[in-house]
């Protein structure tokens, strides 16, 4: 059975585990151990059983903006709904925090419009994003993710 909760920082090597492959291929960015640990109540975990399956972040920017982020399912667990159900919970949480945007960078722009998220240029990202996060990304300053915005 699939359930969801936020981890500690025990579950830091496992998220680990699962997203090298990801983070080696550049679709996502690699968080450190440290990193991690600092942002781990921005994590919402998957897990089947004892085995963590998934996991996304919520990172809050600024009072009304947020970012959908690390949004990673094991592959034989792809295609049974985790990975909605993880980008559901972290609009859930955005709401509850009053925020009025939240933002992603993705490859999977219909998976994120299916929730009601739109295309905006990327020239529109807040400067602080870019400097932050882009910047350590192999592809930068030539993205080719798509960024999409939903308000709430």
């Amino acid at each position: 059975m699939i359930h969801f909760i936020k981890p500690t920082v025990l579950d830091i090597p496992k998220m680990q585990g699962l997203v090298a492959s990801e983070v080696k291929n550049g679709n996502i960015l690699e968080r450190n151990s440290s990193e991690m640990a600092t942002t781990i109540r921005s994590y919402i975990v998957a897990y089947d059983g004892e085995v963590i399956i998934g996991f996304v972040a919520l990172h809050i920017h600024t009072d009304s903006l947020c970012e959908i982020r690390s949004l990673v399912v094991g592959s034989e667990f792809r295609k049974q709904g985790v990975g909605k159900e993880l980008i559901q919970r972290a609009i859930e949480e955005a709401m509850h925090y009053n925020l009025k945007t939240v933002l992603v960078l993705t490859y999977q722009q219909k998976l994120f419009e299916k929730f009601g998220f739109e295309v905006i240029a990327k020239e529109t990202i807040p400067e602080t994003k870019i400097w932050l996060d882009c910047i350590k990304c192999k592809h930068f300053p030539i993205c080719d993710e798509i960024a999409l915005t939903l308000h709430i």
